[in-house]
């Protein structure tokens, strides 16, 4: 038996789904706008969690240039079914509803290659597959009421799948709408059959303080659905703000090769007062059984610190897990860009990358030429060593990211004499420069963002040496509470021109991500 330390997967990996075939267990998780997209993870016994690829890694799949921070891909759902995976999600468009919508790809394996996107006609968000023992598929997902009772009332359908035309049939039944009334947002619903009766897991409240699990159970896959007396199975909103995990929710259930029952979920963990920067993270809970009921960590009844795994061999957690320091290797998965692959703008090179500028930004919806990692700790150094011969206008720096509209810089600009670092926070849209330091010469130069807790350093140096102060922020003006959205924070190096034709090439040399504390 091992304790498994909670959070699962630190930094922002929300919405997680799971599956089982044999004895192993397979995860993804929501990307938005990251580029690949919907990670793969794989563990053996729910304890230790390696990343094997991405659903979405061929910018033939899925297009979302364009597409704004916190739009993208939505709540995947993963199932395996007779030899193949099956994934479910939603693309998302936030400024045009015409776009997007739900999609199936499927895999022979869990790590790809994964197929092209086969587009189904159902509206809303959090699509979930469910294959019945009597061979029939069922789609189901949530989309506002057709007719609201009450503001932000949604509705769970489930309609037929035909799993060989790839196309949704039959009539479509509207099954929830939350197990309170006043409810928003009862969304991220999942199906399951359990000693032949059929079970809805929903969450409700919105992904965010009054977050909660809800479940119901009925004989026939369509319903009637009867909720369940104990509604809501697992909150934390009753905690209150200052609980170490808020937000609990969108819930995903497992059953182990041994007869146990798992749940994962996303919840955050706040610090420096109510701000999440390291966004919805994945959690796991026990579940049991009892009078015909899914019970969320019993005896508890909260996300503790760590589960009791009784399967669980000695942990041998990987760099999702936030349990390596140090280099973070061009072949590392925990390696994102913005909407389309790195590889349309970078190339490996040793233990770094080389970089074409590109004159697309960090204030665009767009590809800019950016290279980053969740924050994964709220106690972190990041370290940067880059070379480039900047031109006018251009920049080559380190970025905290959030959104478009909410980030903050810290980048060289000009050359020779005139070489500086320059902080600058983008705060909905307005930039203010938090400080600047010269840069004298031409070699190499050092950017460092040094977070402890809510405070967070900007330094930058030259030639590999210990590089000095340029600004310090406050750390709470960047999460989504502040900001609005759905993520954590990203750390990463960027060049820009800033809209101008550009030839510049960056040379990063080395990215370190080493923890403290």
């Amino acid at each position: 038996m091992s304790l498994v330390g909670n959070p699962l997967l630190p930094g922002c990996y929300p919405d997680p789904s799971i599956c089982r075939v044999g004895e192993d267990f397979y995860l993804v998780t929501s990307t938005f706008e990251y580029f690949p997209g919907l990670p793969v993870f794989h563990s053996r016994d729910l304890a230790g969690w390696q990343q094997i690829g991405h659903v979405v890694d061929r910018s033939d799949q899925l297009d979302y240039e364009g597409i704004a921070s916190s739009g993208g891909l939505y709540a995947p759902t993963l199932r395996h079914h007779d030899g193949r995976f099956w994934l479910i999600c939603t693309l998302v468009d936030q400024q045009d509803a015409t776009r997007g919508g739900n999609f199936l790809m499927t895999a022979e394996h869990a790590a790809g290659p994964w197929s092209a996107p086969v587009w189904l006609d159902a509206d809303g968000i959090d699509p979930s597959l469910f294959f019945d023992d009597d061979g029939r598929v069922w789609v189901h997902g949530t989309r506002l009421a057709r007719e609201p009772q009450w503001h932000d009332q949604t509705e769970v359908w489930v309609r037929e799948l035909d799993p060989v035309a790839m196309a949704l049939v039959g009539p479509e039944h509207v099954v929830w709408n939350g197990a309170l009334r006043d409810v928003v947002w009862a969304e991220a619903p999942h199906l399951y059959k359990v000693d032949g009766t059929y079970y809805l897991l929903a969450a409700e409240g919105g992904t965010e303080f009054h977050h909660a699990v809800s479940v119901a159970r009925a004989d026939a896959v369509t319903g009637p659905y009867v909720g369940s007396r104990g509604n809501p199975v697992l909150t934390h909103r009753h905690l209150g703000r200052g609980s170490e995990v808020v937000g609990v929710g969108h819930a995903d259930l497992v059953e182990a090769s041994d007869g146990s029952w798992w749940a994962v979920l996303l919840g955050m963990r706040p610090y420096g007062g109510y701000h999440y920067n390291l966004g919805r993270e994945t959690f796991l809970v026990p579940v049991t059984w009892e009078d015909g009921w899914p019970v969320f960590a019993p005896g508890r009844g909260r996300v503790t610190a760590q589960v009791e795994v009784p399967f669980a061999g000695t942990p041998r957690p990987g760099p999702a897990q936030a349990t390596t320091s140090g280099i973070v290797a061009p072949d590392d998965l925990r390696w994102t860009s913005l909407r389309a692959p790195a590889s349309t703008f970078a190339s490996s090179t040793g233990d770094g990358w080389r970089l074409t500028m590109l004159p697309s930004s960090l204030r665009d919806p767009s590809t800019p030429a950016f290279l980053g990692v969740r924050q994964q700790h709220a106690d972190v150094d990041v370290r940067a060593v880059v070379r480039a011969a900047v031109g006018p206008g251009e920049e080559v720096g380190l970025a905290v990211r959030q959104s478009e509209a909410h980030h903050v810089r810290l980048y060289v600009t000009g050359s020779g004499a005139e070489r500086s670092a320059v902080a600058v926070h983008r705060h909905a849209g307005v930039e203010s420069t938090l400080g600047q330091v010269p840069l004298p010469g031409d070699g190499a130069v050092v950017l460092a963002v040094r977070a402890r807790g809510q405070e967070y350093a900007l330094l930058a140096g030259v030639d590999d040496g210990d590089p000095l102060p340029v600004a310090t922020f406050d750390g709470r003006v960047l999460d989504s509470v502040a900001t609005g959205g759905f993520l954590g924070l990203w750390v990463g190096v960027y060049a820009t021109s800033n809209g101008r034709p550009t030839g510049t090439t960056v040379h990063l040399d080395r990215f370190e991500y080493q923890p403290t504390g």
